[in-house]
């Protein structure tokens, strides 16, 4: 199972505000999830990013990818440095 750090939408229309999740790359953009490691508000005059980095460092650890817009706000948050570290350990 190849597992792939991405956003899931939620929100009202024309309010998007995204979950960052863990999910096998199979399943739907919206569909079943392993689990949820943030939350990102792009509607916000300054863009809110709710990231738990222990958790990403992990997923990233055992494999999983993330997309090019998770990757982006890992690396906002600090999880990608932490990922860093301690793979240079």
């Amino acid at each position: 199972m190849a597992v792939k750090l991405r956003l899931v939408r939620m929100g009202k229309k024309k309010q998007p505000t995204y979950r960052i999740i863990a999910a096998d790359s199979r399943s739907p953009r919206d569909g079943r999830f392993i689990e949820i490691l943030g939350h990102y508000d792009p509607k916000h005059e300054e863009s809110k990013i709710v990231v738990n980095n222990d958790a990403v460092v992990k997923w990233l650890k055992v494999g999983a990818q993330p997309t090019e817009t998770v990757s982006k706000l890992i690396k906002i948050s600090g999880a990608w440095d932490q990922f860093q570290a301690k793979a240079a350990e």
